[in-house]
């Protein structure tokens, strides 16, 4: 493997782990803060009396799905770029120093 394929192999895990990770604990959390935030709009726009209408409804169901989207961006994202930095931290690791290098160097020519 070469070094300068850890940072983007390490992005590549943290977005697989970052989406396993939403699948698990981040689906429903999302889902019902953003349907708390869809009746707390409905409520401002429509009024309490609106009762079961479609608009209330559809205010409702799209805050969800903002909801669900948010907390994907979230898990998907951060976890992408903590894996990105980890990678990133052992291509660095791995490099050599110059005066290793040097060291490698007069070794070779002697």
């Amino acid at each position: 493997m070469k070094n300068e394929d850890l940072a983007k192999r390490g992005t590549y895990v943290g977005t697989g782990a970052g989406l396993i990770m939403f699948m698990l604990v981040g689906f429903f959390p999302g889902s019902l803060i953003g349907g708390a935030a869809g009746l707390w709009i409905s409520n401002l726009v429509m009024g309490e009396a609106a009762g079961a209408s479609i608009i209330p409804r559809m205010i409702t169901a799209l805050s969800m799905v903002a909801g669900i989207m948010g907390s994907a961006a979230t898990f998907v994202i951060g976890s992408s770029v903590v894996g990105w930095a980890v990678g990133t931290a052992l291509e660095a690791m791995q490099k050599e120093s110059p005066a290793e290098l040097a060291e490698a160097k007069q070794t070779a020519s002697n």
